[in-house]
């Protein structure tokens, strides 16, 4: 039987090859299978990028809308952004550490006012500089106006200093920080915070008047403890050529109206 060249002999050994060939996809299949695939995940990609760039609270729960800006924005047109309807309030970038200024915030500051924009100033806070010194860079910078929002303190892990210090160091030298807004103000500063920054400090924040929560096309988990909710990073306003933060307040036009007379 092994000795023939025919018959059996080539049969077993033939058959296992044809089962194989059978099961292997071939190559305009699988052309075909990673055609389908892609445009699957093209069709997902485009439903989600319209859900975020599309996305807005409830106007009848959230009344009162604003923005944060910086010199990344660039040459800002405030009168187009108050006549636009859509925009009551403000925070521009002041400082950053213990030295940084924002080339554009004393120009932005001004012309907000001017414009009649609500407006609060907010540093960037960096674990590797002392939290005094910061405090010093802003009040050196940001002015004491009478109707002007509370001063914002950034709190966050995406662009800052690799350092993260102990939780109770952690509070003490934001407590500091608080401690002289308090002084130069009035007020306890809104701190803006993160989920990663409240996971790992959450249980050490400072006295404050409040809290900006920070949360993309996705609305926060309570309505309770918040005052301020950045809702988009990349939205779209009249009077501003580059992408935007936007922003709602936490409650109605006549609450806003009474929490921006905290400044004496």
């Amino acid at each position: 039987m092994f000795a023939t060249a025919a018959g059996p002999y080539n049969y077993v050994l033939a058959a296992p090859h044809v089962a194989r060939t059978a099961c292997r996809m071939d190559h305009g299949s699988k052309m075909q299978w990673l055609a389908r695939l892609t445009a699957l995940v093209g069709a997902v990609a485009a439903i989600v990028y319209a859900y975020y760039s599309q996305y807005r609270p409830d106007p009848s729960s959230y009344p009162v809308h604003g923005i944060d800006v910086s010199h990344h924005q660039g040459p800002i047109r405030w009168s187009e952004v108050a006549s636009s309807g859509g925009v009551q309030f403000a925070y521009i970038k002041a400082t950053e550490g213990a030295d940084c200024r924002d080339s554009r915030f004393l120009e932005n500051w001004t012309a907000a006012e001017a414009a009649g924009v609500r407006r609060g100033a907010y540093h960037f806070y960096t674990f590797c500089r002392p939290a005094v010194a910061q405090a010093r860079n802003f009040t050196d910078r940001v002015p004491r106006e009478a109707g002007a929002l509370a001063p914002a303190l950034d709190l966050e892990f995406g662009g800052n200093c690799n350092a993260r210090p102990a939780r109770e160091a952690a509070r003490a030298e934001l407590t500091a920080y608080s401690d002289a807004m308090l002084t130069a103000y009035g007020s306890r500063p809104v701190l803006y915070v993160t989920d990663e920054f409240l996971s790992t400090y959450g249980d050490v924040l400072p006295a404050h008047s409040g809290l900006w929560i920070r949360s993309i096309a996705w609305a926060p988990r309570s309505r309770l403890g918040w005052v301020y909710w950045q809702f988009h990073n990349r939205g779209h306003v009249q009077g501003i050529d580059r992408p935007v933060d936007l922003n709602v307040f936490n409650g109605s036009l006549a609450d806003f109206q009474k929490l921006t007379a905290i400044i004496h």
